[in-house]
């Protein structure tokens, strides 16, 4: 009941209310006007008892010195100038404090559904096979060395090998990769991932917690709870700032023999503006952000995204667009020219289901093409597809597909497709009549401002590294189109999460660049997360310390330079306040101030502390 009274207090309303109870107080005593009763008592009320709650529920649960606030010290101060009679001053110590407190909190909220969505991606159940019979089970009824079928389009209950049956798997939940990737038997496949073509069975090697997603999710959790929220600057200085106002107050006093400069000491020694210089440059700086389309969400973010030495790059859908394009038609035949291959390709493909076949039949469609009629087709699971176009028999797959079919595949053919490898593209070959024909490849398409966005981010003396679940090559490719020089390929999630762990340990402070659910952990053990917010999954978003709603990465120059202004902003702050501070406490001694005009000089240093942090609302940073 007490915790609801003192949340019921601390909000916004009754602090509003609180606020406007201070302001008539203060024009009844301008204009000498007596009342009854001082409104000045209802600001008191409302603001004091969650400082004195707060303060007192310090004392009792925080161990140490931490026992020791700011929020103690402004108790005292109000409780000294209700002792005296100056209840304006108490109730402005008191109101002040009550609005530092909400600009923070307002700064420190963070949505908490990531790590609910991930759980929800756990399969639920899976397809025994006992006796050559099937049956639904439980996923948490599956045991080691199981055998276990799964059907197109249908998620990996558990960790396993693949004992029968070929597909492509699509394992972006672990690894990011845009395209699935073909399986065949021996191959090992993760929980959580989707099976998209043939069906196969598989011999279950890590059930239960010991899975690949739940090794993901417990991660996740553990990374949660180490955030801590961010401590206020007045509190980490409360150790010594009690004792010495204490101890200032006291000397006045039995110096001056004059208690009212001792509670006026008190009253200017509070550290109200030092409070409200963090939060109010952070919730200037993150509506700064905002119009740029920029979320931040903590104020703890912006300060270490200003330490940040080294951004790691996830690659699909952060570098790239994470769309696959036709990026090659290749003819080894003088009678095929590009434009026709591509018309019988995306024709037999039209009934594929592969994400190479879809993104070729997209490709045709874009140029006008339309496609012929096909009968007899037929798809191989991981390997290709048959197809009569007209009078045309068609292969289209991959080498060993096309091999197994009796097809040749010249040196030449071959060297071709090693150099469009290297290229990072995906490549299908096409035979028509049992000749090999042509090839069309297809790659993820770099962003255009990429390139540019690394060249900023090294003039700022910021290392920049790829850190990836695709495959050598494409990573390497990639890397040198947009001159990142460190790379890390073929990364499953806690591997990007040691990799990341191994630079923090060399002295760097890491942000991490990601989009996918695979880059949640790793956005979270990061010094800083920031998520491609418009695409990325709802994890990796609610995961990321930041969010860029636009996908545009060529912010991320902008919000390092942003949060170090935002850093430098708060520490001329915390300097202002305290020479403020240092003079009204001399002003104080010498008796030219009392608690009340002492303490509208210290609402002065309040209002400068806001006014400075306004400016950064309005700052350029292009």
């Amino acid at each position: 009941m007490l915790k609801k009274i003192n949340d019921l207090l601390a909000g916004i309303p009754m602090t509003i209310a609180s606020g406007i109870f201070l302001a008539i107080s203060l024009v009844l005593s301008l204009l000498d006007i007596s009342v009854l009763v001082d409104p000045a008592w209802i600001s008191v009320f409302i603001s004091g008892i969650p400082l004195l709650y707060l303060s007192i529920w310090r004392i009792i649960h925080n161990p140490g010195i931490s026992k020791i606030s700011s929020a103690l010290l402004i108790s005292i101060a109000m409780i000294a100038a209700i002792a005296i009679g100056d209840l304006f001053a108490a109730g402005e110590v008191a109101f002040i404090m009550a609005i530092g407190a909400i600009l923070e909190d307002k700064t420190t909220e963070r949505a908490k559904k990531g790590l609910k969505n991930l759980i929800e991606l756990t399969p639920q159940q899976g397809r025994l096979i006992e006796n050559g019979n099937e049956k639904m089970i439980a996923a948490e009824s599956i045991k080691q060395n199981d055998i276990l079928r799964i059907l197109p389009g249908e998620a990996i209950p558990v960790d396993g090998k693949i004992v029968n049956g070929n597909t492509s798997i699509d394992q972006s939940i672990m690894t990011g990769e845009a395209l699935p990737v073909d399986k065949g038997i021996g191959d090992s496949v993760f929980c959580g991932t989707i099976n998209r073509f043939g069906a196969i069975d598989i011999t279950a090697t890590k059930v239960g917690e010991n899975s690949s997603l739940q090794k993901l999710i417990r991660m996740v959790q553990e990374a949660e709870d180490k955030k801590a929220p961010m401590q206020r600057i007045a509190d980490k200085c409360a150790s010594w700032l009690v004792p010495v106002a204490l101890l200032i107050a006291v000397i006045a006093y039995f110096a001056t023999n004059n208690i009212v400069r001792a509670v006026t000491v008190l009253v200017v020694f509070c550290p109200c503006a030092l409070v409200l210089a963090t939060p109010t440059a952070i919730m200037a700086a993150i509506g700064q952000a905002t119009k740029h389309g920029v979320i931040i969400k903590s104020g703890e973010a912006l300060e270490k995204m200003g330490k940040v030495d080294t951004i790691a790059f996830d690659k699909t859908g952060t570098l790239t667009f994470g769309k696959l394009e036709v990026s090659d038609i290749i003819s080894f035949s003088e009678k095929m020219d590009n434009h026709r291959l591509l018309f019988l390709t995306a024709s037999a493909e039209a009934r594929s289901e592969h994400p190479l076949g879809k993104a070729i039949v997209a490709s045709a469609k874009e140029q006008g093409i339309v496609l012929g009629g096909t009968s007899d087709f037929l798809m191989e699971a991981g390997k290709g597809i048959y197809a009569q176009v007209n009078t045309e028999k068609m292969f289209c797959g991959n080498e060993k597909y096309l091999t197994e079919k009796g097809i040749d595949i010249s040196p030449k053919i071959k060297d071709v497709l090693k150099a469009l490898q290297e290229q990072g593209k995906a490549s299908i070959l096409v035979a028509i009549n049992d000749i090999c024909t042509g090839i069309i490849a297809l790659s993820d398409v770099l962003r255009p401002t990429a390139k540019e966005m690394i060249l900023k981010l090294s003039k700022m003396n910021t290392q920049t590294v790829l850190l990836t679940g695709d495959n050598r090559q494409t990573a390497d490719y990639f890397a040198k189109q947009v001159g990142i020089t460190q790379v890390r390929a073929e990364l499953l999630p806690e591997e990007k999460v040691k990799n990341i762990k191994d630079i923090q340990q060399n002295g760097k402070n890491v942000c991490m660049i990601g989009d996918g659910v695979n880059d949640a952990l790793a956005l979270k053990i990061a010094n800083v997360g920031v998520a491609m917010g418009s695409i990325g999954s709802d994890i990796a978003v609610e995961a990321a310390d930041i969010a860029l709603m636009s996908d545009n990465i060529s912010k991320i120059p902008y919000l390092k330079r942003l949060s170090n202004a935002t850093v430098s902003t708060i520490k001329f702050s915390i300097t202002l306040s305290l020479c403020i501070n240092f003079i009204a406490i001399t002003l104080s001694l010498l008796g030219l101030l009392t608690p009340t005009t002492g303490a509208l000089v210290h609402n002065a240093g309040s209002c400068f502390v806001v006014l400075i942090a306004a400016l950064l609302y309005d700052r350029k940073f292009e």
